[in-house]
């Protein structure tokens, strides 16, 4: 006797079943808090791939030997490789129907993070109203914030992006 698909998975066939990525408008309710799970542990990779992408090769970031005569004494990952990985870590359930990001506000790094250090993150939604220049569109305003294992903050900022108001249609139109 079948009861269904799983939770955030849609039934697409017999004995077929796809996985649901990003809550829909309806389900992206004021006031509640999503943990987003697993944690990312940070890599030099990342720190370095990210330093390079961006252009920040300040030695903070790059050269071990610089930052271990710092206050620091070791390597500090660049504040945006950070803000990257966190805020894709809210990617999967949050906004992974977004058709578009708005803004990024009040983004505050509290405590350095370095290489080794595994992060974990929550949101929570603040806001959400239909857009009145995209009748088919939600607009979501969250926050969300970052610890490490140690569960000391790290990061925090406000979020505001469009998602589809009916996610099924959306889903179809593009295969999702």
């Amino acid at each position: 006797m079948s009861t269904g698909p799983p939770h955030s998975y849609r039934q697409i066939g017999e004995d077929r079943i796809r996985e649901s990525v990003g809550l829909s408008y309806p389900e992206l309710a004021p006031g509640l808090i999503i943990e987003h799970r697993p944690g990312r542990t940070v890599t030099e990779l990342d720190n370095l791939l990210g330093a390079a992408l961006s252009g920040n090769v300040a030695p903070i970031h790059t050269d071990a030997h610089y930052s271990s005569q710092t206050r620091w004494g070791r390597i500090l990952v660049c504040s945006g490789v950070t803000l990257n990985l966190v805020a894709g870590m809210t990617v999967r359930s949050v906004s992974g129907l977004t058709t578009a990001n708005l803004a990024v506000d009040q983004v505050r790094f509290t405590t350095p993070v370095h290489i080794g250090d595994t992060l974990y993150a929550e949101t929570k939604i603040l806001t959400r109203r239909a857009s009145e220049s995209r009748p088919d569109t939600g607009v979501i305003t969250c926050h969300t914030t970052a610890h490490n294992q140690d569960n000391t903050s790290v990061l925090a900022f406000t979020r505001t992006f469009l998602v589809p108001l009916n996610a099924d249609a959306a889903r179809d139109a593009t295969y999702y």
